[in-house]
Protein backbone atom coordinates (compact mmCIF):
# COMPACT_ATOMS: atom_id res chain seq x y z
CA UNK A 1 0.00 0.00 0.00
CA UNK A 2 1.51 3.52 -0.65
CA UNK A 3 2.50 5.64 1.88
CA UNK A 4 0.71 8.95 0.41
CA UNK A 5 -2.41 9.48 2.01
CA UNK A 6 -2.03 13.26 0.88
CA UNK A 7 -5.65 12.41 -1.57
CA UNK A 8 -7.38 10.72 1.43
CA UNK A 9 -7.14 13.85 3.52
CA UNK A 10 -8.17 16.75 0.69
CA UNK A 11 -11.49 14.45 0.93
CA UNK A 12 -11.46 14.79 4.52
CA UNK A 13 -11.29 18.35 4.12
CA UNK A 14 -14.06 18.55 1.73
CA UNK A 15 -16.24 17.01 3.35
CA UNK A 16 -15.37 19.01 6.79
CA UNK A 17 -16.12 22.31 4.52
CA UNK A 18 -19.40 20.62 3.15
CA UNK A 19 -20.65 20.09 6.62
CA UNK A 20 -19.59 23.50 7.75
CA UNK A 21 -21.80 24.65 4.64
CA UNK A 22 -25.16 22.72 5.68
CA UNK A 23 -24.99 24.08 9.16
CA UNK A 24 -22.68 21.97 11.20
CA UNK A 25 -21.58 23.54 14.23
CA UNK A 26 -18.47 21.26 14.29
CA UNK A 27 -17.26 17.90 12.63
CA UNK A 28 -14.66 15.55 11.82
CA UNK A 29 -13.85 12.96 9.24
CA UNK A 30 -12.18 9.55 9.57
CA UNK A 31 -10.45 7.96 5.84
CA UNK A 32 -9.53 4.03 6.22
CA UNK A 33 -7.98 2.53 3.16
CA UNK A 34 -7.35 -1.46 4.19
CA UNK A 35 -5.65 -3.97 1.53
CA UNK A 36 -5.35 -7.51 2.37
CA UNK A 37 -4.32 -10.70 0.96
CA UNK A 38 -4.22 -14.36 2.34
CA UNK A 39 -3.99 -18.07 1.22
CA UNK A 40 -5.43 -21.16 3.24
CA UNK A 41 -3.83 -24.69 2.76
CA UNK A 42 -5.36 -27.40 4.28
CA UNK A 43 -3.59 -31.30 3.67
CA UNK A 44 -1.10 -29.96 1.38
CA UNK A 45 -3.13 -28.36 -1.12
CA UNK A 46 -4.47 -24.81 -1.60
CA UNK A 47 -8.11 -24.49 -0.85
CA UNK A 48 -8.70 -20.83 -1.26
CA UNK A 49 -6.71 -17.33 -1.99
CA UNK A 50 -8.29 -13.88 -1.14
CA UNK A 51 -7.41 -10.33 -1.66
CA UNK A 52 -9.17 -7.56 -0.53
CA UNK A 53 -9.17 -3.76 -1.00
CA UNK A 54 -11.28 -0.90 0.36
CA UNK A 55 -11.24 2.78 0.65
CA UNK A 56 -14.36 3.91 3.86
CA UNK A 57 -15.24 6.95 4.89
CA UNK A 58 -17.05 8.43 8.16
CA UNK A 59 -18.40 12.09 8.89
CA UNK A 60 -19.33 12.91 12.38
CA UNK A 61 -21.25 16.01 12.87
CA UNK A 62 -22.53 18.15 15.86
CA UNK A 63 -25.63 20.53 15.70
CA UNK A 64 -25.50 22.09 19.53
CA UNK A 65 -25.15 18.87 21.38
CA UNK A 66 -27.01 16.83 19.06
CA UNK A 67 -24.48 14.47 16.84
CA UNK A 68 -24.74 11.88 13.80
CA UNK A 69 -22.01 9.67 12.44
CA UNK A 70 -22.48 8.29 8.88
CA UNK A 71 -20.31 6.03 6.95
CA UNK A 72 -19.83 5.34 2.89
CA UNK A 73 -17.06 4.20 0.51
CA UNK A 74 -14.88 7.28 -0.73
CA UNK A 75 -17.19 7.28 -4.04
CA UNK A 76 -19.99 9.18 -2.02
CA UNK A 77 -20.39 13.05 -3.03
CA UNK A 78 -19.12 14.72 0.01
CA UNK A 79 -21.67 17.27 -0.01
CA UNK A 80 -24.87 14.98 -0.22
CA UNK A 81 -23.33 13.00 2.86
CA UNK A 82 -22.55 15.93 4.92
CA UNK A 83 -26.26 17.34 4.12
CA UNK A 84 -27.33 13.86 5.24
CA UNK A 85 -25.62 13.66 8.33
CA UNK A 86 -26.79 17.35 9.46
CA UNK A 87 -30.15 16.46 8.68
CA UNK A 88 -29.68 13.43 11.05
CA UNK A 89 -27.89 15.75 13.81
CA UNK A 90 -30.81 17.68 14.19
CA UNK A 91 -33.11 15.28 14.30
CA UNK A 92 -31.48 12.97 17.12
CA UNK A 93 -31.55 13.66 21.09
CA UNK A 94 -29.15 15.79 22.56
CA UNK A 95 -26.24 14.90 24.55
CA UNK A 96 -24.80 17.71 26.79
CA UNK A 97 -21.70 15.62 26.99
CA UNK A 98 -20.90 15.63 22.75
CA UNK A 99 -18.46 17.37 21.27
CA UNK A 100 -15.05 17.21 19.84
CA UNK A 101 -12.17 16.80 21.87
CA UNK A 102 -10.62 19.91 23.11
CA UNK A 103 -8.22 21.49 20.58
CA UNK A 104 -5.13 22.20 23.19
CA UNK A 105 -5.27 18.52 23.76
CA UNK A 106 -4.72 17.60 20.11
CA UNK A 107 -1.54 16.37 18.43
CA UNK A 108 1.02 18.73 17.36
CA UNK A 109 3.30 16.18 16.26
CA UNK A 110 2.78 13.07 14.62
CA UNK A 111 5.24 10.43 16.49
CA UNK A 112 6.91 7.68 14.08
CA UNK A 113 6.37 4.62 15.78
CA UNK A 114 7.65 2.46 13.29
CA UNK A 115 4.39 0.70 12.56
CA UNK A 116 4.50 0.27 8.78
CA UNK A 117 6.67 -1.95 6.94
CA UNK A 118 6.66 -1.80 2.83
CA UNK A 119 7.54 -5.08 2.33
CA UNK A 120 5.12 -7.76 -0.06
CA UNK A 121 4.79 -10.98 0.40
CA UNK A 122 3.95 -12.42 -3.23
CA UNK A 123 1.34 -15.66 -3.40
CA UNK A 124 3.96 -18.09 -3.91
CA UNK A 125 5.53 -16.86 -0.96
CA UNK A 126 2.84 -16.82 0.67
CA UNK A 127 1.66 -20.78 -0.57
CA UNK A 128 5.19 -22.20 0.50
CA UNK A 129 4.79 -19.92 4.10
CA UNK A 130 1.38 -21.69 4.67
CA UNK A 131 2.29 -25.44 3.49
CA UNK A 132 5.62 -25.27 5.58
CA UNK A 133 3.38 -24.19 8.57
CA UNK A 134 1.34 -27.05 7.97
CA UNK A 135 4.04 -29.59 7.19
CA UNK A 136 5.53 -29.20 10.48
CA UNK A 137 2.66 -29.36 12.58
CA UNK A 138 1.23 -33.06 10.62
CA UNK A 139 4.71 -33.77 11.11
CA UNK A 140 4.55 -34.28 14.73
CA UNK A 141 4.37 -37.74 15.75
CA UNK A 142 0.74 -38.65 16.91
CA UNK A 143 -0.66 -35.63 14.66
CA UNK A 144 -3.78 -37.34 12.66
CA UNK A 145 -5.17 -34.43 10.74
CA UNK A 146 -5.23 -30.90 9.86
CA UNK A 147 -7.84 -27.76 10.17
CA UNK A 148 -5.24 -25.75 7.76
CA UNK A 149 -2.86 -23.32 7.68
CA UNK A 150 -3.06 -19.73 6.33
CA UNK A 151 -0.34 -16.99 5.85
CA UNK A 152 -1.53 -13.43 4.90
CA UNK A 153 -0.42 -10.00 4.79
CA UNK A 154 -2.34 -6.55 5.10
CA UNK A 155 -2.30 -2.85 5.26
CA UNK A 156 -3.89 0.37 6.99
CA UNK A 157 -4.50 3.22 6.61
CA UNK A 158 -6.02 6.18 8.50
CA UNK A 159 -6.27 9.76 7.55
CA UNK A 160 -8.69 11.68 10.22
CA UNK A 161 -9.84 15.79 9.86
CA UNK A 162 -11.33 18.05 12.37
CA UNK A 163 -12.81 21.03 11.87
CA UNK A 164 -10.61 22.34 14.98
CA UNK A 165 -7.60 22.39 12.70
CA UNK A 166 -6.41 18.82 13.00
CA UNK A 167 -4.74 16.99 10.44
CA UNK A 168 -2.88 13.54 11.11
CA UNK A 169 -1.80 10.43 8.65
CA UNK A 170 -0.92 6.87 10.07
CA UNK A 171 -0.74 3.38 8.64
CA UNK A 172 0.06 0.19 10.17
CA UNK A 173 1.12 -3.14 8.59
CA UNK A 174 0.21 -6.57 9.31
CA UNK A 175 1.94 -10.04 9.04
CA UNK A 176 0.91 -13.59 9.63
CA UNK A 177 1.05 -17.07 9.29
CA UNK A 178 -1.09 -19.59 11.59
CA UNK A 179 -2.00 -23.53 11.89
CA UNK A 180 -4.92 -25.35 13.01
CA UNK A 181 -3.98 -29.68 13.60
CA UNK A 182 -6.36 -32.89 15.30
CA UNK A 183 -4.40 -35.66 17.19
CA UNK A 184 -6.01 -38.85 18.04
CA UNK A 185 -8.76 -41.02 16.45
CA UNK A 186 -12.37 -40.32 15.87
CA UNK A 187 -14.71 -39.13 18.87
CA UNK A 188 -11.44 -38.62 20.87
CA UNK A 189 -9.71 -36.40 18.96
CA UNK A 190 -8.47 -33.33 20.11
CA UNK A 191 -7.62 -30.06 18.29
CA UNK A 192 -5.28 -27.09 18.95
CA UNK A 193 -3.08 -24.68 16.94
CA UNK A 194 -0.19 -21.72 16.53
CA UNK A 195 -0.12 -18.38 14.80
CA UNK A 196 2.29 -15.14 15.21
CA UNK A 197 1.11 -11.96 14.00
CA UNK A 198 3.75 -9.28 13.90
CA UNK A 199 3.65 -5.45 12.24
CA UNK A 200 7.40 -6.01 10.69
CA UNK A 201 8.01 -9.52 8.46
CA UNK A 202 11.30 -9.97 9.74
CA UNK A 203 9.70 -10.55 13.22
CA UNK A 204 7.64 -12.94 11.70
CA UNK A 205 8.57 -16.33 13.58
CA UNK A 206 8.93 -19.23 11.44
CA UNK A 207 7.13 -21.34 9.94
CA UNK A 208 8.49 -24.63 11.26
CA UNK A 209 8.01 -23.58 15.10
CA UNK A 210 4.89 -22.53 14.95
CA UNK A 211 3.32 -25.69 13.51
CA UNK A 212 5.60 -27.99 15.51
CA UNK A 213 4.30 -26.27 18.29
CA UNK A 214 0.79 -26.37 17.01
CA UNK A 215 1.47 -29.70 16.75
CA UNK A 216 2.84 -30.56 20.05
CA UNK A 217 -0.44 -28.72 22.13
CA UNK A 218 -2.54 -30.70 19.78
CA UNK A 219 -1.04 -34.23 21.30
CA UNK A 220 -0.57 -33.28 24.62
CA UNK A 221 -4.50 -33.00 24.74
CA UNK A 222 -5.26 -36.29 23.62
CA UNK A 223 -7.22 -38.45 25.93
CA UNK A 224 -8.11 -36.29 28.62
CA UNK A 225 -9.68 -37.03 31.87
CA UNK A 226 -12.33 -35.41 34.10
CA UNK A 227 -11.81 -33.84 37.41
CA UNK A 228 -13.52 -34.24 40.41
CA UNK A 229 -15.66 -31.53 41.52
CA UNK A 230 -14.09 -29.57 44.34
CA UNK A 231 -11.92 -27.01 45.60
CA UNK A 232 -8.87 -26.35 42.95
CA UNK A 233 -5.83 -23.83 42.58
CA UNK A 234 -5.68 -22.18 39.49
CA UNK A 235 -2.63 -21.22 37.32
CA UNK A 236 -3.79 -19.58 33.68
CA UNK A 237 -1.84 -20.10 30.39
CA UNK A 238 -1.00 -16.44 28.87
CA UNK A 239 -3.61 -17.01 26.20
CA UNK A 240 -5.96 -17.40 29.33
CA UNK A 241 -4.59 -14.97 31.48
CA UNK A 242 -5.14 -12.15 28.68
CA UNK A 243 -8.89 -12.64 28.62
CA UNK A 244 -8.99 -12.54 32.67
CA UNK A 245 -6.77 -9.19 32.44
CA UNK A 246 -9.24 -7.76 28.92
CA UNK A 247 -12.18 -8.56 31.80
CA UNK A 248 -10.08 -5.48 33.99
CA UNK A 249 -9.39 -3.33 31.03
CA UNK A 250 -13.03 -3.49 30.05
CA UNK A 251 -14.01 -2.91 33.56
CA UNK A 252 -12.32 0.54 33.49
CA UNK A 253 -13.26 1.00 30.16
CA UNK A 254 -14.86 4.86 31.35
CA UNK A 255 -18.37 4.41 28.99
CA UNK A 256 -19.04 1.45 31.51
CA UNK A 257 -18.65 3.75 34.11
CA UNK A 258 -20.50 6.52 33.06
CA UNK A 259 -23.25 4.08 32.41
CA UNK A 260 -22.83 2.26 36.06
CA UNK A 261 -22.60 -1.16 34.40
CA UNK A 262 -19.09 -2.05 35.57
CA UNK A 263 -18.43 -3.89 39.16
CA UNK A 264 -15.52 -1.21 39.41
CA UNK A 265 -17.72 1.59 38.87
CA UNK A 266 -17.34 2.92 43.07
CA UNK A 267 -13.90 1.34 43.57
CA UNK A 268 -11.48 4.40 42.31
CA UNK A 269 -8.23 5.09 44.56
CA UNK A 270 -9.30 1.16 45.82
CA UNK A 271 -6.75 -2.04 45.58
CA UNK A 272 -8.41 -4.18 43.29
CA UNK A 273 -4.97 -6.11 42.52
CA UNK A 274 -1.83 -7.14 44.75
CA UNK A 275 0.40 -4.07 46.11
CA UNK A 276 3.19 -5.76 43.98
CA UNK A 277 1.38 -5.30 40.87
CA UNK A 278 0.46 -2.38 38.60
CA UNK A 279 -1.15 -2.34 35.33
CA UNK A 280 -0.34 0.26 32.86
CA UNK A 281 -1.40 1.60 29.07
CA UNK A 282 1.19 3.15 26.85
CA UNK A 283 0.12 3.83 23.07
CA UNK A 284 3.60 5.54 22.38
CA UNK A 285 5.17 2.27 22.10
CA UNK A 286 7.75 1.33 18.69
CA UNK A 287 6.33 -1.95 17.00
CA UNK A 288 3.82 -2.58 19.47
CA UNK A 289 0.50 -4.25 18.21
CA UNK A 290 -1.80 -1.30 20.39
CA UNK A 291 0.64 1.63 19.33
CA UNK A 292 -0.93 4.83 17.60
CA UNK A 293 0.61 8.17 17.15
CA UNK A 294 -2.99 9.69 18.09
CA UNK A 295 -6.27 8.44 19.34
CA UNK A 296 -9.67 8.76 16.93
CA UNK A 297 -10.15 12.34 18.11
CA UNK A 298 -6.61 13.43 17.49
CA UNK A 299 -5.53 13.42 21.37
CA UNK A 300 -2.01 12.13 21.80
CA UNK A 301 -2.39 9.85 24.60
CA UNK A 302 0.57 9.14 27.09
CA UNK A 303 1.72 6.63 29.19
CA UNK A 304 -1.21 5.86 31.71
CA UNK A 305 -1.07 4.75 35.17
CA UNK A 306 -4.35 2.41 35.23
CA UNK A 307 -3.34 0.44 38.45
CA UNK A 308 -0.83 1.77 40.48
CA UNK A 309 1.06 -0.84 43.03
CA UNK A 310 -2.59 -2.55 43.11
CA UNK A 311 -4.89 0.71 43.47
CA UNK A 312 -7.08 1.79 40.82
CA UNK A 313 -5.87 5.17 39.41
CA UNK A 314 -7.74 6.09 36.02
CA UNK A 315 -10.58 5.56 33.91
CA UNK A 316 -10.04 4.72 29.68
CA UNK A 317 -11.69 7.97 28.16
CA UNK A 318 -12.72 9.64 25.37
CA UNK A 319 -14.05 13.24 25.49
CA UNK A 320 -17.73 12.46 25.95
CA UNK A 321 -17.01 9.63 28.48
CA UNK A 322 -14.79 11.85 30.29
CA UNK A 323 -16.77 14.67 30.34
CA UNK A 324 -19.63 12.63 31.94
CA UNK A 325 -17.51 11.88 34.52
CA UNK A 326 -16.06 15.39 35.24
CA UNK A 327 -12.72 14.77 33.75
CA UNK A 328 -10.66 15.28 30.87
CA UNK A 329 -9.79 12.51 27.80
CA UNK A 330 -6.85 11.17 28.30
CA UNK A 331 -6.16 10.22 24.76
CA UNK A 332 -7.67 6.48 24.33
CA UNK A 333 -10.73 7.62 21.64
CA UNK A 334 -11.37 4.60 19.26
CA UNK A 335 -13.26 5.34 16.02
CA UNK A 336 -15.11 3.24 14.29
CA UNK A 337 -17.59 3.37 11.28
CA UNK A 338 -20.66 3.36 14.06
CA UNK A 339 -18.62 6.59 16.32
CA UNK A 340 -16.40 7.12 18.87
CA UNK A 341 -15.76 5.08 21.79
CA UNK A 342 -12.46 4.47 24.60
CA UNK A 343 -10.29 1.83 23.84
CA UNK A 344 -7.08 0.66 25.61
CA UNK A 345 -3.91 0.67 23.50
CA UNK A 346 -0.66 -1.54 25.02
CA UNK A 347 -1.47 -2.64 28.11
CA UNK A 348 1.07 -4.20 30.21
CA UNK A 349 0.65 -6.19 33.60
CA UNK A 350 3.66 -5.17 35.52
CA UNK A 351 5.56 -5.79 39.03
CA UNK A 352 5.42 -9.69 40.54
CA UNK A 353 7.89 -11.93 42.07
CA UNK A 354 8.14 -13.19 38.15
CA UNK A 355 9.29 -16.23 38.82
CA UNK A 356 9.70 -19.05 35.81
CA UNK A 357 6.70 -20.93 35.11
CA UNK A 358 8.45 -24.19 36.63
CA UNK A 359 8.76 -22.69 40.13
CA UNK A 360 4.93 -21.37 39.81
CA UNK A 361 4.33 -24.86 39.30
CA UNK A 362 5.92 -26.54 41.87
CA UNK A 363 5.19 -24.27 44.37
CA UNK A 364 1.17 -24.89 43.49
CA UNK A 365 2.10 -28.45 43.81
CA UNK A 366 -1.49 -29.88 43.03
CA UNK A 367 -4.36 -27.65 41.18
CA UNK A 368 -4.98 -27.28 37.36
CA UNK A 369 -3.89 -25.12 34.90
CA UNK A 370 -5.82 -23.76 32.15
CA UNK A 371 -4.99 -23.55 28.99
CA UNK A 372 -8.49 -23.05 27.34
CA UNK A 373 -12.06 -21.64 28.01
CA UNK A 374 -15.16 -21.52 26.33
CA UNK A 375 -17.20 -18.84 26.32
CA UNK A 376 -16.80 -15.59 27.45
CA UNK A 377 -17.19 -16.24 31.33
CA UNK A 378 -16.55 -12.58 33.01
CA UNK A 379 -19.88 -10.78 33.87
CA UNK A 380 -18.40 -6.99 33.87
CA UNK A 381 -21.55 -6.00 35.66
CA UNK A 382 -21.99 -7.71 38.71
CA UNK A 383 -18.16 -9.44 38.72
CA UNK A 384 -19.01 -13.08 38.63
CA UNK A 385 -16.90 -15.29 36.62
CA UNK A 386 -17.99 -18.59 35.60
CA UNK A 387 -16.96 -20.37 32.35
CA UNK A 388 -16.36 -24.03 31.32
CA UNK A 389 -12.61 -25.15 30.57
CA UNK A 390 -9.59 -28.09 30.03
CA UNK A 391 -6.27 -28.11 30.28
CA UNK A 392 -4.03 -30.24 32.63
CA UNK A 393 -3.58 -31.44 36.11
CA UNK A 394 -0.62 -30.39 38.06
CA UNK A 395 0.92 -32.93 40.16
CA UNK A 396 3.39 -32.58 42.56
CA UNK A 397 4.08 -29.33 40.58
CA UNK A 398 3.99 -30.32 37.25
CA UNK A 399 2.06 -30.51 34.39
CA UNK A 400 0.08 -34.10 34.48
CA UNK A 401 -2.58 -35.37 32.60
CA UNK A 402 -5.05 -33.85 30.38
CA UNK A 403 -8.55 -32.83 31.42
CA UNK A 404 -11.53 -31.24 29.86
CA UNK A 405 -15.25 -30.68 30.31
CA UNK A 406 -15.32 -28.75 33.72
CA UNK A 407 -15.91 -25.69 35.00
CA UNK A 408 -14.47 -22.81 36.94
CA UNK A 409 -16.05 -20.45 38.68
CA UNK A 410 -15.89 -16.91 40.91
CA UNK A 411 -15.55 -13.65 41.51
CA UNK A 412 -13.70 -11.31 39.48
CA UNK A 413 -12.51 -9.05 42.21
CA UNK A 414 -11.42 -11.95 44.27
CA UNK A 415 -9.44 -13.33 41.74
CA UNK A 416 -7.72 -10.46 40.60
CA UNK A 417 -6.48 -9.88 44.24
CA UNK A 418 -5.13 -13.50 44.13
CA UNK A 419 -2.96 -12.82 41.12
CA UNK A 420 0.70 -14.10 40.99
CA UNK A 421 3.01 -13.59 38.08
CA UNK A 422 5.34 -15.95 36.00
CA UNK A 423 8.19 -14.34 33.98
CA UNK A 424 6.51 -15.33 30.28
CA UNK A 425 4.76 -12.30 29.23
CA UNK A 426 4.79 -11.96 25.34
CA UNK A 427 4.92 -8.71 23.85
CA UNK A 428 3.67 -9.48 20.51
CA UNK A 429 0.07 -8.54 21.64
CA UNK A 430 -1.72 -5.32 23.08
CA UNK A 431 -1.88 -7.22 26.17
CA UNK A 432 1.01 -8.10 27.70
CA UNK A 433 0.36 -10.74 30.53
CA UNK A 434 1.99 -13.63 31.71
CA UNK A 435 0.92 -17.40 33.07
CA UNK A 436 -0.90 -15.96 36.64
CA UNK A 437 -1.93 -18.39 39.49
CA UNK A 438 -5.17 -17.06 41.16
CA UNK A 439 -5.62 -19.06 43.99
CA UNK A 440 -7.98 -21.41 44.64
CA UNK A 441 -11.65 -21.56 42.36
CA UNK A 442 -14.31 -23.64 42.61
CA UNK A 443 -14.28 -25.96 39.76
CA UNK A 444 -17.46 -28.59 39.06
CA UNK A 445 -16.26 -31.44 36.82
CA UNK A 446 -17.61 -35.43 36.91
Amino acid sequence: MSDDLSPLADLGERLISAARRHGADASDAAVVRSRSRSVEVRLGRVEETESSESDDLSLRVFVGKRSATVSADIRADPDRLAERAVAMARVSPENPHAGLAEPELLAREIADLDLFDPSEMGGEAMVASALETEEAARAVPGVTNSGGASAGMGATGLVLVTSTGFRGFRQRSGFSRQVSVLAGEGTRMERDYDFDSRIHLADLEDAASIGRRAGERAVARVNPDKVATGRYAIVLDPRVSRGLIGSLVGAINGAGIARGTSFLKNRMGEAVLPEALSLVDEPLLRRRAGSRPFDGEGVRGERLALVENGTLRSWILDSAAARELGLRTNGRALRSSSGVSPSSTNVTLTGGARRPVEDLLRDTWSGLYVTETIGHGANLVTGDYSTGASGFLIEEGRLGRPVSEFTIAGNLADMYRAIETADDADTRFSLVVPTLRIGEMTVAGR
